[in-house]
């Protein structure tokens, strides 16, 4: 009986668990695996955009969409190719963007004219009413097209995060650069400056190489 009640006291085996040692030792392996990647990246991303502002690097097609305008028409975002397009996603009641807006109209006002096209895009849903983004494209005085997402389709093809965030288009309708936060005029100007020099390049690289061009161009070249 003695026997069988030492047996019952008796604790059962514990499981090793993992010691503070080895749990430390992970974890640093851990962060160095991130901090080397990180570091990889950045000075990857100096080496190829040190003249860039911050802006994340893309390369998917422009959703098509079609979007009723402030004025009443419709603005459908493919018939803009051969363009560089800035799509900004923006709100009245959103201090950032009021912040913005100013910048945006001044870099519109100065690259208009060499084919920069800036289309705001209000989230409609979250404004109280029609007249509330008129007010404020009254107030900052913008002259660029100002397109309404009222069932929020834009937001969801464009899978936004928190505005202002805008995306930069190049003339083939690739959107190319994301910038998350609100930009300067001269941030815009960069950009567009990059995005014209690219699809400049890619012309002249088509014009060297005939034989990469569609077959009735290649029959009228012979």
């Amino acid at each position: 009986m003695k026997e069988k009640t030492a047996l019952h006291n008796q604790a059962p085996p514990q499981r090793r668990g993992v010691s503070r040692r080895e749990l430390i030792t992970s974890a640093a392996g851990a962060l160095v695996g991130v901090l080397l990647i990180g570091l990889v990246w950045f000075l990857v991303g100096r080496e190829n955009d040190a003249t860039l502002p911050g802006v994340g690097e893309l390369n998917r097609p422009a959703p098509d969409l079609t979007l009723p305008m402030l004025d009443g028409d419709n603005l459908r975002l493919a018939d803009l190719r051969g363009k560089v397009v800035l799509v900004n996603f923006w709100g009245t009641w959103c201090e950032p963007c009021k912040e913005e807006t100013p910048a945006l109209q001044e870099a519109y006002r100065q690259l208009q004219a060499e084919g920069l096209v800036i289309v705001g895009i209000n989230l409609r849903r979250q404004e109280p009413s029609d007249d509330a983004v008129r007010d404020f494209v009254r107030q900052y005085g913008v002259t660029y097209p100002i397109a309404l997402d009222v069932e929020g389709e834009a937001a969801r093809l464009f899978q936004i995060s928190p505005i202002p965030v805008s995306y930069f288009i190049d003339p083939e309708g690739t959107i190319r650069y994301v910038r998350i936060g609100t930009l300067t005029a001269d941030d815009v100007a960069t950009l567009f400056a990059r995005l014209r020099q690219s699809a400049a390049e890619g012309r002249c690289r088509i014009s060297g190489h005939p034989h990469i061009l569609a077959p009735q161009w290649r029959e009228r070249q012979g």
